[in-house]
């Protein structure tokens, strides 16, 4: 099936790109097909399913906070946000907790749906616990390498003293066999986006489905 992502304005992450309003992506099953304005790849594809988003359209985003964020974090169940809170808990908080591989696994699940909605696609460093390493991978996260310690504390938001070329996985390039994974925030432009930060994240789609959308 082919499906056209519209919005306001697309950076794709190319440097010899520029910025392009009312910019789409076709993707066709797992992959961009084109990369184009929304009229030209409408009157192309026709038939084709389409999804139109507010804002701005941009590369997926890469945390490189991995270990920090779903290893030595937990991140409560609502149910628990009476006893626990709703943010993560570290350190001595985390100590206090009965840690097991099936809370360890809920955990990471709960923070990558976090991530997601920040239009995080993959996380780096190096993830050692099997349960989490199978709740990442299954929720469509890629795993990248990490070769020094992020600085700053971890953070959610991948755009959080990083700017959005630092933050991006992989420009979209309708090259053959170009993942379709992208996000979509509210913001008019990529200045707006770095004051707004990763929390605007409208949609984020990862091997052209799509895994967050905010309600």
């Amino acid at each position: 099936m082919l499906t056209i992502h519209a919005a306001d304005l697309l950076v794709s992450g190319d440097p010899r790109q520029a910025p392009m309003p009312g910019g789409a992506i076709l993707v066709e099953g797992r992959a961009i097909a084109s990369v184009g304005s929304y009229d030209e790849l409408v009157a192309a594809h026709p038939t084709a399913r389409v999804r139109r988003w507010p804002g701005l359209l941009t590369p997926g985003l890469l945390n490189p906070y991995g270990p920090e964020l779903l290893e030595q974090a937990y991140h409560p169940d609502p149910r628990e946000a009476d006893a626990l809170g709703t943010e993560p808990l570290t350190g001595e908080a985390l100590a206090t907790l009965a840690m097991t591989d099936t809370r360890w696994s809920a955990s990471a699940r709960r923070g990558v749906q976090r991530m997601l909605a920040h239009g995080t696609v993959a996380v780096a460093g190096c993830l050692r616990r099997t349960a989490v390493v199978d709740a990442v991978r299954r929720a469509g996260l890629t795993l990248e390498e990490r070769f020094e310690a992020p600085v700053g504390p971890a953070t959610l938001d991948p755009l959080a003293g990083r700017s959005l070329a630092e933050a991006t996985l992989m420009p979209l390039l309708p090259y053959a066999g170009t993942a379709a994974t992208f996000a979509v925030f509210d913001a008019p432009d990529a200045a707006a986006l770095a004051e707004r930060g990763a929390a605007s994240c409208v949609a984020t789609v990862v091997d052209g489905r799509l895994l967050y959308r905010r309600r």
